[in-house]
């Protein structure tokens, strides 16, 4: 039996895999910013499913959290930083006040929460921590400049910080998710109010993909989710887990653009040391 903090529970993939980790029999603080939502889920599972308020960019919030899962069951085994939202906007079109937030959520509330996590999750060996990216964390694309920002950092630092946890038997996910059937588009995605007709062409498609598609993305979140659980459970998890097969053809694009790149520039690109000495 696992413990398992999740953050953002409310919907999406964080609701669904709280659900999958209750059904299973596993231990789980449920956390989200209101916790109205997750009473249900609470009264199904009395023993082994507590939830309480966490509103990532506040501080103190993840550290009481952690404190819940110690208290009411010893200590913590998994932690999941799901907790985010998304923007569209071209760069030029995005204002600090629209932007700055997600990243506050997305980068900075997920690297204090990991902070909080870190000495409970230290004394117990295997432990995990689930860090949601996106297939946006593995390549650009005009319109999700910002977002694919706060993603690429998620990326860097779960790199870096599995440097670090790995001697000490710890071990981070890095999840990419494709389009899920969730309401990420919907409630999860805010836009920039300003349109410069200039991007017409390349950002306001992304617009209309959010309109058009909202509710009818081809993933399956109980698919995911399996997954997720498998990845967990794993004694040697990957690193990076592209889910999905448009998370999977990203990857694979973004491949083949580095590769080509490094192979055209190879030659000029590492001729740049200071000449030996004769």
């Amino acid at each position: 039996m696992k413990t398992w903090l999740i953050t953002g529970c409310s919907s999406g993939l964080g609701r669904q895999l709280a659900e999958a980790v209750a059904a299973r029999g596993d231990q789980l603080v449920a956390t989200a910013r209101s916790t109205d939502s997750l009473l249900p889920l609470c009264e199904r599972y009395p023993e082994t499913v507590r939830s309480i308020s966490l509103d990532v960019t506040r501080a103190g919030d993840a550290s009481k959290a952690v404190a819940l899962a110690e208290h009411a069951f010893g200590g913590m085994d998994v932690l999941v930083n799901n907790a985010g939202f998304g923007f569209i906007g071209a760069i030029e079109e995005g204002e600090p006040s629209e932007y700055r937030p997600m990243f506050e959520v997305n980068v900075f509330g997920l690297i204090e929460t990991i902070r909080a996590a870190l000495p409970a999750l230290r004394k117990r060996p295997g432990a995990r921590i689930v860090n949601l990216s996106s297939g946006a964390g593995i390549a650009g694309s005009a319109g999700f400049g910002f977002y694919n920002a706060t993603k690429f950092a998620v990326e860097g630092l779960s790199e870096a910080l599995a440097q670090e946890l790995g001697p000490l038997g710890l071990k981070v996910i890095v999840l990419e998710p494709g389009p899920f059937r969730t309401e990420f588009l919907g409630r999860s995605m805010a836009a920039a109010a300003r349109e410069i007709d200039a991007y017409a062409e390349t950002v306001q498609a992304r617009r209309r993909y959010r309109e058009t598609n909202d509710g009818r993305q081809a993933g399956d979140p109980a698919k995911a989710v399996a997954v997720i659980l498998e990845a967990v459970d794993a004694t040697n998890p990957p690193l990076h887990l592209p889910i999905g097969p448009r998370a999977h053809a990203t990857a694979e694009r973004k491949l083949e653009a580095f590769r080509a790149d490094i192979a055209a520039w190879r030659d000029k690109s590492i001729a740049t040391d200071f000449d030996a000495l004769n």
